[in-house]
Formats: structure tokens, sequence, C-alpha cells
């Protein structure tokens, strides 16, 4: 197949994929309480459980999944998690009590993987001049559905109610997996004759005892944790700076969107400069400029000027994770690829569970401010190390 017909194909796939699942888990807790039957001052208890409920199984599973996508077939286990994804979203809306809710979340953990199996696919058909380019609007349109996903969910939820916005992220996943069953096909696994390809091939050897991979899964692990880091605590801070004011809900929803505009936008160009300049020098200069706006944001006593930071940060966060998936990408063979990737996800997902976690507990003993401060600090920190250990490296 030609790969920018892969890459538009894609790229649809990814936004259903994004969209459905961010329509849904902002307004979990009005689930809980107005259909589900979850009392006020039990709602943030639940919430907690629901939402965090995916992601162990999913980190769990996705290095099985991998492994299986390289030996059984990256299109394959790409149908596999459409069709699951799915049917756990149908039984998302038919639920009737917040136990099977969360049963539903486990389910969906032991579903997930199709993010990864799109970046193996697309690794695998893209031009290795344009592996950078499709690598960003990947992460872009990821970006997007976590904007568009929001906006869709509260309309719907105002006008037809929460179930119907699982049905229709169920029909979304079903769309995808139609796509990948008829219209996709199994991408070239040609290999090369890289040193490091070639210990991989040994199954037994494990990424963790290949330092580049190790330190790329663990950067993806604490940048996923910055990224999720501030989920407890930003819409409590938003209202803070806004003050007495109408309409703060729809108010903290924009000014947290604001991050994801400025990503969706300003991706592709941070894959484009990572093939041109190294996808390290990339990732440097990301984490850079997202850890000295993270800072920025936690002064401000006024939104207006959190707002803007929080629009400067989304234009450097976006060019961290598609520099991590071309390093990994180009330093890991066709045959090896799906096992990467999956471990990768399982990595982001550890960060997914940490980042909440910690978040709550900086800002209860320290402060929000401080929150922001910790967030900067390490991907500075981050973006240091990273310099100091592959600054110069070929072919990255």
């Amino acid at each position: 197949m030609n790969w920018k017909l892969v890459l538009a194909i894609l790229t649809c796939n990814i936004l259903f994929m994004s969209s459905s699942y961010t329509m849904l888990i902002p307004f979990l807790p009005m689930y809980l309480t107005m259909d589900l039957g979850v009392s006020e001052s039990d709602v943030n208890l639940w919430s907690g459980i629901v939402f965090s409920a995916s992601f162990l199984v999913s980190a769990i599973m996705a290095p099985i999944w991998g492994r299986m996508a390289d030996t059984k077939g990256k299109r394959l286990m790409a149908m596999r998690a459409s069709f699951l994804l799915s049917v756990s979203y149908f039984l998302g809306g038919i639920v009737q009590t917040p136990e099977e809710l969360t049963l539903m979340r486990l389910f969906q953990g032991f579903a997930s993987g199709l993010w990864p199996m799109d970046l193996a696919i697309m690794t695998l058909y893209a031009p290795p001049k344009k592996l950078g380019f499709c690598l960003g609007v990947m992460q872009g349109t990821l970006t997007a559905g976590g904007v568009v996903g929001p906006l869709l969910g509260g309309i719907l939820a105002s006008a037809v109610g929460m179930r119907y916005s699982f049905f229709l992220a169920a029909a979304a996943l079903f769309t995808n997996f139609l796509i990948f069953t008829f219209i996709i096909k199994e991408p070239p696994t040609a290999k090369t004759v890289d040193k490091n390809e070639k210990v991989l091939e040994d199954a037994s050897v494990s990424p963790w005892h290949m330092p580049l991979l190790r330190n790329m899964l663990l950067c993806g692990t604490l940048v996923q944790m910055v990224i999720l880091i501030l989920q407890p605590v930003i819409t409590t801070y938003i209202a803070k700076l806004a003050g007495p004011m109408p309409n703060i809900v729809f108010v903290a929803g924009l000014v947290f969107s604001l991050g994801g505009i400025a990503g969706a936008i300003a991706a592709p160009f941070w894959g484009t400069f990572g093939q041109r300049r190294g996808f390290f020098r990339a990732m440097c200069l990301g984490m850079a400029g997202a850890g000295i706006s993270m800072i920025i944001q936690g002064i401000p006593d006024t939104l207006i000027p959190f707002a803007i930071m929080q629009f400067v940060g989304g234009l450097f966060f976006c060019g961290i994770h598609p520099a991590i998936n071309a390093v990994l990408a180009n330093n890991t063979p066709a045959s090896y690829k799906g096992r990467i990737f999956g471990m990768l996800f399982a990595a982001q997902q550890v960060g997914s569970m940490a980042g909440p976690l910690l978040g709550g507990l900086i800002a209860t003993y320290l402060g929000m401010h401080w929150v922001f401060a910790f967030s900067g600090i390490l991907l500075l920190a981050l973006s240091m190390a990273i310099h100091q250990r592959y600054h110069g490296l070929r072919g990255c």
C-alpha cells in the first residue's frame, strides 16, 4: 500500500480512537451520579477507581499483545483491539452499577493496544525520510482528538445523555475494525542488518538490557507522568485563578484544551524538524520548552497569563512523544516493532497511573504551585540528561 494512503487512513483511525475515549472520560463523574446512582459523597472515590481501573491491566497486557503482533501480525492485533474496544464501549452504555462500570474499564484495559499497533504499522510503511512527518501527523491527530472528544461528549451528554455517547464510541471503534479488516494490509517486514537489530532478534533479549531502548522507555514513562500530573488539580486551579465567573466549567475546559489545540497545530512541525535536525535534538528542545513553560505556569495569579502559557506549553509537549517514537522505530527491526511499541504503551500507562496520584499528593501537602515547579524541573533535568548522553548521535 502507498504510505500516503496508509497515513490518511490511520489518521482517521486515530481521530476516532482518541475522540471516543476523551468524550467519555471527563464525564464519568456525571455518569456515575446521574445514571448509576452513586451519591455525591462517594463519587470522587468511584471516579478514581473507574478512571484507574484500566491502566494496570493495559500495562500488563500491552507487551503481550505487542509480542503477538510480531508473531501473528500487527494488522490482526489492530483488528483485535478495535473490535474488543468497541464491545467495551457498548457494555459501558448498558451497565447499571458502578461495579459493572469498573468491570467494563478492566475489560477495556485488557482490550487496549490500538495506538501502539497504529505506530508499528505506520513506521513500517513510512519511507525513512518521511518517518518524522508521519509520526508528527499521528501525534497531532491524537492530540486533536483530545480536544474534539470533550466538546462532543459535553454536547451529547446535555442533549441525549451519557449512554448514547458510549454507543457512538462503540460505533466509531467498530468502524476502525472494519477499516483494518477490509482496507489496511499487513505491513512489509523486511529486515536490516543493524547490530542492535541482530541482538534484538533473539527473543530472550529484553530491551531493558539495551541502554538506548531502556532510556527511551523511561522517558516515555516520566513524560506521560508529567502530562497527567495536573489532572487532579487543573480544574480547581483554573477556577481559583478565574475567581467568581459565570460558566466556570466551560472556561476551565476551554483553558485546559488550549494545550491540545497548540499540540495539534505544532506536532507535524516537530516531526519534520526531528527528521531534518535529529530526533534527540527535537526531544531535548521539546522537554526544555515544556519544562520552562510549566515552571512559568505556576507563577501567575490571574487566568490570562496562565492560559497563554498553557498554549505555549502545548507547542512544546507535542514534540516529545514523536521523537521518542522515531528513535525507537529507527533502532528496532520490523519483526520487533510490535513488542517495543507495546512496551512503550505499557510504560506510558505506568506514567498515567503515577501522574494523577503524585499530582494530588504534591498539591495537598505543598500547594498547587509546586506541582508545576516539580513537573518543570523534572522535564528540564530529562532534557539535560538526554542531551548529555546522546548529543551528536547520528541516525536518530
